[in-house]
């Protein structure tokens, strides 16, 4: 599989390459140069593959033969070693659970997949790489532990001060090893700009590449989870739409690729908090993102989504095409928290913020007679402790992987501009 820059000034690129650079010399994120649908009978027959094998046919033809077939096997189990459960809120609604992994939060998948990839990749390689990753709060827990102890990799983390949870903040400061984290003071979009502003800098001599959403190997293996629900639910024999709390939008957009490969979802929901640059664009027709905002749900705290191109081009850039298939709408942090109290009264069940700001989008949207809406529930409530607990009339039991961070001592560097960064990956 070859892959090409979406800003098209760059040379076309291999899987490794595109893994090991994470963004393209131009600037522009990397993208399959072409997409083979799956074949019907794996898709009708699909309750008869287990979820490892059906991970191995989403995956393969964009890794090509740069990781031999048992390798990648290898890969995708160790990647995939939790369950993803659906638990039926409505009689027409269900929530995914993609929060079982090692730190509670979706993005385990992808953090591991690629972690995997990159040591294979860096095998007999004397040189190190440096994994460089701006996160609005569970991207650096997972890419930590991802990654932690992995050979030839350190790993550098930068995120906003004081804009992540108490939970989240110990997952990435803690672990230590070749973990570092870096306490911005700013937001996410300024970490992020830091982290692309490096890749271009030719005075940092160290070998970099990114672990956020924007590298292939972090994105594409999302797509399992689309493939997993549809499995569970197929004989359903209903329209599913999918709503998706999005942020920087790899998610929704692994999603989009899913239903690419020939996975027969109908609709897609972008649910977003005040940070509406791509509700406002479904709108009016004009992108035109603006700095972030820090809300309850602060995960989805971005302001220009790096993936909204990816999506953009999985749609040949008709916009007409995009609204078809996909909607987005934005949610305050009070409609958030009135609508973690409505699930939690009808059913007992305790949504996090970003999950309660997807269960409104399906509501938004609107589910026809015929159709079955699932929600992305994408980090345990503990990661959101404080806002869960004073929303909701309950105490949350902490889990065994929380347990292990909770109490251990945080270690960060302060940044406050990108001169800062640079000298420090300089030393």
């Amino acid at each position: 599989m070859q892959y090409y820059s979406l800003h098209h000034k760059s040379p076309i690129s291999t899987f490794k390459n595109a893994v090991v650079q994470g963004l393209a010399k131009d600037r522009g994120i990397y993208f399959p140069e072409n997409i083979t649908p799956l074949s019907k009978e794996f898709i009708a027959n699909i309750s008869e593959y287990t979820d490892h094998e059906i991970a191995y046919e989403a995956i393969q033809q964009f890794v090509g033969d740069e990781i031999p077939t048992e390798k990648l096997k290898e890969i995708i189990k160790k990647t995939i070693s939790f369950d993803f459960p659906l638990v039926e809120i409505d009689d027409n609604i269900a929530s995914l659970e993609l929060f079982h992994g090692p730190t509670m939060a979706f993005k385990d998948v992808g953090a591991k997949f690629m972690s995997q990839c990159l040591e294979y990749f860096n095998q007999g390689n004397t040189e190190e790489i440096t994994v460089l990753v701006a996160t609005s709060g569970d991207t650096g827990g997972a890419v930590a532990n991802g990654f932690l102890g992995a050979k030839g990799v350190n790993v550098v983390i930068l995120y906003p001060s004081g804009k992540v949870s108490d939970v989240q903040e110990k997952q990435l400061t803690t672990l230590g090893q070749n973990i570092t984290a870096l306490e911005v003071d700013g937001v996410f979009d300024d970490c992020q700009e830091m982290v692309k502003t490096a890749f271009l800098d030719t005075e940092i001599t160290k070998k970099l590449t990114s672990a956020n959403s924007i590298n292939i190997a972090r994105w594409l293996p999302q797509m399992f989870y689309f493939f997993f629900a549809y499995k569970a639910l197929h004989k359903k024999n209903k329209d599913l739409v999918f709503s998706v709390p999005s942020g920087n939008f790899g998610n929704i957009c692994a999603g989009i690729m899913a239903q690419k490969l020939g996975l027969p979802i109908k609709h897609f929901v972008a649910s977003t908090n005040i940070n509406d640059t791509v509700p406002k664009y479904l709108v009016a027709g004009e992108y035109d993102p603006k700095p972030s905002k820090a809300t309850i749900s602060n995960a989805m705290d971005v302001g220009n989504p790096s993936n909204f191109i990816r999506i953009q081009k999985l749609f040949n850039n008709d916009l007409k095409a995009l609204k078809s298939a996909f909607s987005s709408y934005s949610f305050s942090d009070d409609e958030t928290r009135e609508t973690m109290q409505l699930i939690y009264k009808n059913s007992g069940y305790v949504a996090e913020p970003h999950g309660a700001v997807g269960y409104l989008g399906l509501k938004k949207y609107g589910l026809k007679e015929n159709e079955f809406g699932i929600f992305l529930e994408t980090a345990h409530p503990v990661k959101f402790l404080d806002v869960v607990e004073e929303t909701l009339p309950v105490k949350v039991e902490i889990p065994a992987q929380i347990q292990k961070v909770i109490n251990n001592k945080k270690v960060a560097i302060k940044v406050t501009s990108y001169q800062d960064l640079k000298d420090f990956l300089m030393k």
